[in-house]
């Protein structure tokens, strides 16, 4: 407590705000933001702003792109397109292998836990290239929510996760190196513990609801 109380000002802010996030996470809050309904009947429209909204307004997936920005990636821009593409590709394996009902809560606690391992890789005690299945992983999971719909709807929808994915990558990527500086040594190890702990919480809740 008392080295989080001397730390800088944004670096308390952070660790408030994360916390509070921590507190506050439901059932409701550590699956996908709203439902898909019947994936058969969705126009074009309907698809692009799910793929749009899906990453950006569920916690687990936009903590986990937020998380890449402290992870310290070296030449992190060079990372947005592999990125982009294993989770591209996990959506469209999510279409030929559907995921069980009963499978769905262990997918989405892996998929909270997720958060944990980035703070292991931000402590230096898991390699970067973990991140990409991981990737992988979340699209899969983004991608289950589609199946079953039309050519032009389920287009729409990826289209939707690239063009939200790679903006946020992109931005996150961008700022990293002096997000990292600012944060220091002692910022990083506060910010991984604090990953570790919401994805440890979102995977409890995943698997309890």
């Amino acid at each position: 407590m008392t080295n989080l109380l001397a730390s800088p000002r944004p670096l308390r802010q952070a660790a408030v705000a994360a916390l509070a996030l921590l507190l506050i996470a439901s059932p409701a809050f550590a699956h996908h933001p709203f439902g898909m309904g019947d994936s058969g009947a969705l126009t074009v429209w309907q698809g692009l702003l799910s793929g749009l909204g899906h990453p950006l307004l569920g916690p687990d997936h936009l903590l986990f792109l937020l998380a890449l920005g402290f992870v310290g990636l070296q030449r992190p821009l060079r990372w947005v397109l592999p990125l982009l593409a294993i989770g591209l590709g996990g959506s469209l394996l999510s279409q030929f292998i559907p995921l069980p009902d009963a499978v769905a809560p262990w997918a989405e606690a892996l998929v909270s836990l997720s958060l944990a391992v980035e703070g292991l890789i931000a402590l230096s005690m898991a390699p970067a290239a973990w991140l990409l299945p991981l990737f992988g992983l979340h699209g899969f999971l983004l991608g289950s929510t589609i199946v079953g719909a039309e050519p032009s709807p389920l287009l729409s929808y990826f289209l939707g996760l690239l063009l939200a994915q790679g903006s946020l990558l992109l931005l996150v990527t961008a700022w990293s190196q002096g997000l990292v500086e600012r944060l220091a040594d002692q910022g990083r190890r506060l910010g991984a513990g604090i990953w570790i702990g919401i994805g440890m919480a979102f995977a409890w809740v995943a698997l309890i609801d």
